[in-house]
């Protein structure tokens, strides 16, 4: 591993945006390969980050400013990789359902899914239940990722299942619900095919159904 990479992934743990473009940028001007970049710095940063967060060696403040800082160094890497090199997962539509405005965990869930490779389409928060479904047909999606983060917006996540449902769409996309009031036993109960309760965990489950998708 060069010394750009062994920083831009030191960069990514201690959460440090402004280091992390730096040593993406330097990396890359050095001749290493954008997706040895994404590879060794960021997916193992991101990797790391997780495993950190998971055993609560690190805080949620923490793991927004490994997030973050993903992004950046993203934002580096990625228009630098020809296209036929950037490794997809699978496609994932995120999004905060109707109503709420939260996207902390939205956002570091995002960060996460890229940096392991998935294609993500975010749209944001406040949004309304047929745009879940219009995105993911536009994108051929693998994945439906529907973020809820107060209680009393819980319901529109059992909306977009519905919907779906009624448009005979239910069987085409994998959808995982997440968020502070959400669990398990919700998800049972509206008929996800995924919860997890942090941005790792999603990960893993996320890369667990497609997998099991594809048999």
């Amino acid at each position: 591993m060069s010394e750009d990479i062994a920083k831009l992934k030191e960069a990514i743990i201690e959460g440090d945006a402004e280091k992390v473009t730096q040593y993406a940028e330097a990396a890359l001007e050095a001749g290493v390969s954008p997706l040895v970049a994404l590879e060794k710095g960021v997916s193992e940063g991101a990797k790391h980050v997780g495993e950190q967060f998971e055993r609560m060696e690190i805080f949620l403040t923490n793991l927004m400013l490994s997030g973050e800082a993903m992004m950046a160094a993203l934002d580096v890497i990625l228009p630098k990789m020809p296209k036929e090199e950037v490794p997809v997962a699978g496609r994932v539509v995120v999004g905060t359902v109707r109503g709420d405005i939260h996207e902390i965990g939205k956002n570091i869930l995002k960060a996460m899914l890229v940096a392991n490779g998935f294609a993500v389409t975010d749209l944001g928060c406040d949004v309304a239940t047929s745009r879940f479904v219009e995105e993911a047909e536009k994108i051929d999606a693998d994945i439906i990722a529907i973020s809820a983060l107060m209680t009393s917006t819980l319901g529109g996540q059992k909306d977009v299942i519905d919907y779906l449902q009624e448009t005979g769409k239910r069987d085409r996309f994998i959808v995982m619900v997440g968020g502070g009031p959400t669990n398990q036993e919700w998800a049972d109960e509206i008929g996800a095919d995924g919860f997890a309760e942090t941005a790792p965990e999603a990960v893993r489950e996320a890369i667990r159904l497609i997998e099991e998708r594809k048999g």
